[in-house]
């Protein structure tokens, strides 16, 4: 078995704890977190696991195979580097890093030491999401024309990172999953109502080339919760919501149809096509077990992650663009 370590027990590394420990093909080997308290509240929990506050301790062990980070966004480079100096595959929560540089050094740091490193984007390994790249890569849906995807909340308020860099990436993940590539430029309006001054709505434009355009609606202060990615094709348009337990995904074979008109009474005729709507059967296993278990997969047969550090850096480089437009009031900025 892969033996992990989980660095940091807040709010998303006991779930870590829990798929580590669940799986068969892992051993939970250490718990890892700066507070006392909070290592021994999950430790009582894993009896028989290693804990430690120094993250020293942890990568000191010879019979430890790697390490998953859910810390902080700033500390994200600096513990992630200490581990893959120790010669440690590494799974670190999204974002990957806070700036460009970092994460290039990190990305180019696996590639020398010859260790995976993985970034939780945790939605490409959902049911839905692979269920879309399957009908995008076989044709079913034609061209993709936009992708529009609206993700509001009330709060959870981050203090290190503003509500572009903390659900952004999701968005931006399923779109480079789906398409591979980065937009040719960006624009954000944005907004802070909060004291620390970090943006908590923004709206995020996006143009991927070609006439394809991206649109994505973050918000920290909406009473209610909307979870509605949107990828609209010349053939069919898939509609994601991730709230809908029963119905997440949605094919909908409605659109419309633009021809010449042959007698030349008008230059193009568009006809509305107002077909069925299919909603696929979808595995319910959950994400992030489907995460981990990719993890080791990776490990074991010396193979990029779908979500690697290449994919970060690019996830990374469109959040410090949207980032430059933010400060710029506004103005649109070429990657």
């Amino acid at each position: 078995m892969i033996s992990v370590g989980v660095v940091g027990l807040g709010y998303w590394g006991p779930n870590l704890v829990r798929n580590f420990h669940t799986s068969a093909r892992t051993e939970l080997a250490w718990l890892c977190d700066h507070d006392p308290e909070r290592l021994e509240a999950i430790g009582r929990q894993h009896p028989g696991v290693r804990r430690s506050t120094n993250l020293e301790e942890l990568l000191g062990d010879a019979r430890l195979d790697a390490v998953a980070i859910a810390t902080p966004v700033a500390s994200h480079h600096r513990l992630a580097k200490a581990a893959l100096l120790a010669r440690k595959h590494v799974l670190v929560e999204k974002p990957l890093t806070a700036s460009v540089a970092e994460e290039a050094e990190l990305v180019a740091l696996a590639e020398t030491v010859e260790r995976v490193l993985l970034v939780d984007h945790i939605f490409l390994y959902t049911p839905s999401v692979g269920k879309m790249a399957e009908l995008v890569s076989t044709g079913e849906v034609g061209d993709l024309l936009f992708f529009d995807s609206v993700r509001i909340n009330l709060g959870v308020f981050q203090h290190d990172v503003s509500v572009l860099w903390d659900l952004a990436p999701h968005d931006l993940s399923i779109i480079d999953y789906l398409i591979g590539r980065e937009p040719e430029s960006v624009m954000a309006v944005g907004a802070s109502r909060t004291v620390d001054g970090l943006e908590d709505v923004v709206y995020l434009h996006l143009d991927y080339g070609n006439g394809l355009l991206a649109s994505l609606h973050l918000n920290w202060l909406s009473p209610v919760k909307v979870r509605h990615f949107l990828a609209g094709g010349s053939y069919r348009s898939i509609l994601y919501n991730d709230l809908d337990a029963s119905e997440r995904l949605k094919v909908y074979d409605r659109g419309v149809d633009v021809s010449t008109d042959p007698a030349g009474l008008r230059d193009v005729l568009i006809s509305y096509r107002m077909g069925d709507v299919i909603a696929p059967r979808l595995d319910a296993t959950e994400p992030l077990f489907r995460l981990v278990e990719h993890f080791v997969d990776c490990i074991e047969r010396q193979t990029a992650p779908i979500s690697g550090g290449e994919q970060g850096l690019r996830i990374v480089r469109v959040l410090a663009a949207a980032q430059k437009s933010l400060s710029r009031g506004s103005e649109r900025v070429r990657l």
